[in-house]
C-alpha cells in the first residue's frame, strides 16, 4: 500500500476533519498552511513539515511525525503529529477564558445572564 502524501488526505487521516471533502475545502479556503505558506489540497507533505490548522474557534500548529497508509482509529491518528508547545499554551489560554467572551452579542437588550457574563469578562 502506498503512503498518503497529500495534505488533504493527511488531515482526514489524522482526524482533523470528518470527511476528506471538508479537509479539501479547508485547505482551498486558506485555513491550512504548510511551513507558513498557503497551499493547495494536492500539496505533497513529508514528516517534519509544520502544519497550521484553523478550525472554528481554535487554531493548532503541529509537526508531522508520520504518513499513514489508511485512516485508522483515533489512537493511531494521534501518533501522526505532535502539537507545538506554543500552540498548546495558546489553546489552554483560550479554553480558560469565560465562554461568554466567545459568544457574539446579536443585538437587542441583553438578558440578566448575559449581563452577568459581560461583567465577568470586564472583571477578568
Amino acid at each position: 500500500m502506498e503512503e498518503i502524501e497529500r495534505i488533504d488526505k493527511w488531515l482526514w487521516a489524522a482526524r482533523f476533519y470528518k470527511t476528506r471533502s471538508l479537509a479539501t475545502e479547508a485547505v482551498a479556503g486558506g485555513l491550512v498552511h504548510v511551513n507558513h505558506q498557503r497551499v493547495k489540497p494536492g500539496k505533497t507533505i513529508k514528516p517534519g513539515d509544520v502544519v497550521a490548522i484553523q478550525k472554528d474557534r481554535w487554531a493548532m500548529t503541529v509537526t508531522i511525525q508520520a504518513l499513514p497508509t489508511r485512516r485508522g482509529p483515533a489512537k493511531e491518528a494521534v501518533l501522526l503529529y505532535e502539537e507545538t508547545s506554543e500552540s498548546r499554551e495558546l489553546r489552554q489560554k483560550i479554553e480558560s477564558m469565560p465562554t461568554a467572551f466567545m459568544v457574539p452579542v446579536l443585538g437587542g437588550r441583553p438578558t440578566k445572564k448575559a449581563r452577568r457574563n459581560m461583567e465577568k469578562i470586564q472583571d477578568y
